[in-house]
């Protein structure tokens, strides 16, 4: 007599997607701004993951729009020119030259590869800056920092480094409404005609409170917020992040991430998630499963 019992493995899939059933009927027709960088962008496998993930989450009617960073790839070919860097408080001081180097590896080399890979796993992507049809508009950025022998902090000329100071949406939900996934580089046009540089982090942030995005991850390189035992914490709001700031626990890095998540949600994103880009399937795990797998942000 054969056993027609289907096996545990195949039983354990079909809960899993019985599981994500509710959040594929919430987050329909939602939009999900990603934010991707970080050394998961170097690693072939995880490149493979994360484009299958954008290409899954457009199928199922949610719509993923990806900004991308690009510093160490930005640091490597400066280094391959000769080009020396400089920072202030992690922002690089942008010269001409810098910044058009910056715009050539940003907006050429890894937006179009991010491209391909959506391509290959299925996907239809464009690849666009925030200087295409007035996407962001952006404007330098004043930087400072300490002055060593005054003990006061000094103006530093960051030269072409800015900020968004005003995102014009409609591009994006065109491409959207098209079945294209948009895959946005950090760089913005001044109202001085001016190219800027911005940090991906905050230009994502900025898109994402401006198209009312349902959730803003923030790929980066650690699991997310950890307590001082080293223990993810999975839920934060502005209070807790300020007490939890006050006491040390989030220091260096985590700042201003947290502070470009509160800015986020605050204008109006319903949730920012920071999240382990090195994981594999990571952003699928926090958005379809009940335990999540990132820190969690929300008002």
């Amino acid at each position: 007599m054969t056993n027609h019992d289907p096996d545990a493995a195949l039983l354990a899939k079909a809960e899993t997607l019985t599981e994500a059933l509710p959040y594929l009927q919430r987050y329909a027709g939602k939009t999900f701004v990603v934010k991707y960088g970080g050394h998961a962008m170097g690693d072939p496998e995880r490149q493979r993951d994360f484009a299958e993930d954008m290409v899954l989450l457009k199928a199922v009617g949610i719509n993923p729009v990806v900004v991308h960073g690009g510093g160490p790839q930005i640091g490597a070919m400066l280094k391959r020119l000769g080009v020396e860097s400089q920072f202030v408080n992690g922002l690089r001081v942008t010269d001409r030259e810098t910044a058009q180097i910056a715009e050539m590896v940003l907006a050429g080399s890894i937006n179009k590869e991010i491209v391909s890979w959506i391509s290959a796993a299925g996907g239809r992507a464009v690849g666009i800056s925030g200087k295409d049809a007035g996407l962001v508009i952006a404007e330098k950025i004043q930087g400072r920092e300490a002055d060593p022998l005054k003990g006061i902090e000094r103006h530093v000329d960051l030269g072409f480094v800015g900020e968004p100071v005003s995102v014009d949406p409609r591009l994006i939900e065109s491409l959207c409404a098209d079945g294209i996934i948009p895959v946005i580089a950090p760089v913005g046009i001044g109202l001085d005609g001016h190219t800027y540089n911005i940090n991906a982090d905050t230009m994502a942030g900025a898109i994402a409170a401006r198209l009312g995005a349902s959730r803003f991850f923030l790929l980066t390189d650690v699991a997310g917020v950890l307590d001082k035992q080293g223990e993810l914490m999975t839920d934060l709001n502005p209070a807790r992040i300020a007490e939890l700031r006050a006491d040390g626990t989030i220091s260096g890095g985590m700042i201003p991430k947290l502070e470009t998540c509160v800015s986020a949600v605050e204008a109006g994103v319903d949730a920012a998630v920071i999240l382990d880009g090195r994981v594999p399937h990571g952003m699928l795990l926090e958005i379809f499963t009940k335990q999540g797998a990132g820190t969690l942000v929300r008002r």
